[in-house]
């Protein structure tokens, strides 16, 4: 049953500090390294130490351990930890759960963290790879032996009906890693930084699958990049302006599948998003015209354009029009096809730097931002905003 009425976790906590290591494509350290550093790096930035920590939450694919975390970081007995699934959708969400544990007094601190070598070590495009038999791997057994084996072929799917739907080519998608890799030219931390591309560019790039092109296509990327969350009250006394936590939400469609919902009635939406976009109007009370700034998981060009159109920032088949008009300032760090594919952790870092001013791109005073996790898959999304 979808929810009719705002949540009450709106405004009881915030966003207190981010940190991150450099975004590369071989870190030479091991994951855990990456994602102590983070956290210190977070902590430091939120003027708190590891001893001040009582929560962690970070994604099902980490394959570093809360605890394990804890001890390499020097921090204390928890008294809150989780994990969420479903890859890049559960970025979003890792902050909704630390922002309910500290407004349920559950933790006082939380940090949320995600670290992987996914350049240098495991590979996500590299598809299916001795994958053990799951209940979610028998969805996958039925497009498997027609070669819908990676990340970028499921996609491809959807976007190629978008595409027939709505009468547009694949360029169409060029806007979307246009505005990516002009935000990621100006910003230092981002792996493309100087290096703007052009709508012909992106019309010349090979195909990976059609009708997706390698500029459609996020990097792999190693590092980590870790969140602090406390209450907001605790956030008023430390040294950053507090990023309130407005509006969280987790959302996945009837017949949702892992990147494969390929038995919907309609493969030109993103429904899982559609759920995450009503409750975060409800609870927010605010609507498309009142967010200054939006940070979209782009792990593939098409799915940002449908996001656009889920969210209700303009009509069916029109979000390629849309960005390319550049009314709305979208993904202002590079996003993961221009600064790095950290899960969408680092989009919500770009979030809070926007709050605070100090984007590389940064907009004229943003006092709303949307935040979106990955698509796809179940996924969640944040409405962070200044204090009151």
């Amino acid at each position: 049953m979808t929810r009719h009425r705002p949540d009450t976790l709106g405004g009881r906590a915030a966003v207190v500090g981010i940190g991150a290591t450099a975004f590369s494509k071989d870190s030479g350290r091991s994951e855990l390294r990456l994602a102590v550093e983070a956290v210190h790096a977070a902590l430091a930035d939120a003027g708190l130490t590891p001893a001040d920590v009582d929560g962690l939450v970070t994604f099902t694919m980490d394959t570093n351990p809360e605890i394990t975390v804890a001890q390499a970081a020097g921090i204390g007995e928890l008294t809150f930890f989780s994990r969420v699934h479903y890859g890049g959708g559960a970025a979003c969400a890792t902050v909704q759960q630390a922002a309910l544990a500290v407004a349920a007094g559950l933790a006082d601190v939380v940090v949320c963290y995600r670290a992987f070598n996914e350049r240098s070590g495991r590979r996500f495009g590299a598809g299916v790879q001795r994958r053990e038999p799951t209940a979610e791997g028998t969805a996958l057994g039925w497009n498997l032996p027609f070669g819908l084996l990676t990340p970028a072929s499921w996609v491809a799917m959807a976007a190629q009906r978008y595409l027939h739907t709505y009468g547009l080519s694949p360029d169409a998608f060029g806007h979307v890693a246009v505005t990516d890799r002009r935000h990621a030219a100006r910003n230092p931390a981002a792996y493309f930084h100087g290096k703007p591309i052009t709508l012909a560019d992106h019309a010349a790039s090979r195909w990976i699958v059609e009708p997706l092109r390698l500029l459609d296509c996020c990097q792999e990327t190693d590092g980590a990049q870790a969140l602090v969350v406390t209450s907001a009250e605790r956030a008023r006394d430390l040294p950053h302006p507090p990023a309130l936590i407005t509006a969280a939400a987790q959302g996945a469609g009837r017949a949702q599948e892992q990147m494969t919902s390929f038995y919907r009635d309609d493969l030109t939406g993103l429904p899982e998003m559609d759920v995450v976009a009503r409750q975060l109007w409800r609870t927010s009370g605010l609507t498309p015209a009142d967010i200054d700034v939006a940070i979209l998981y782009d792990h593939f060009t098409p799915f940002v354009l449908m996001q656009l159109e889920e969210f209700g920032f303009c009509g069916r088949g029109e979000a390629a029009e849309f960005v390319a008009a550049d009314t709305l300032p979208l993904n202002t760090h590079g996003g993961q096809l221009g600064e790095a594919y950290l899960h969408g952790m680092n989009g919500i870092a770009e979030a809070v730097r926007q709050l605070r001013g100090t984007s590389p791109n940064q907009a004229a005073a943003p006092a709303h931002l949307l935040v979106t996790a990955g698509t796809g898959v179940p996924t969640s999304g944040l409405v962070l905003g200044r204090e009151r």
